[in-house]
């Protein structure tokens, strides 16, 4: 039991690291499409969709694993 809620710790501590990551990459690339909009280039508004897609799914992911690991804890 307490190596499956050890994995489950570390697991969680692994998704939160990549959903910070994927803040500053998003918050980045944010930045750089309006400067390219700024000087009429074109944008990758999908590549945007796609990072923004994949951090919910990481937060909801994460709240799944909270959930696991502290189940009385109310929502």
């Amino acid at each position: 039991m307490d190596d499956q809620l050890h994995s489950l710790s570390r697991r969680l501590i692994e998704l939160r690291m990549e959903h910070a990551d994927l803040d500053l990459l998003i918050d980045r690339q944010t930045a750089d499409e309006s400067l390219a909009k700024s000087q009429g280039q074109p944008s990758d508004e999908l590549s945007l969709r796609r990072l923004k897609k994949r951090r919910l799914a990481l937060r909801d992911l994460i709240a799944r694993l909270e959930q696991e690991l502290d189940p009385d804890e109310l929502a």
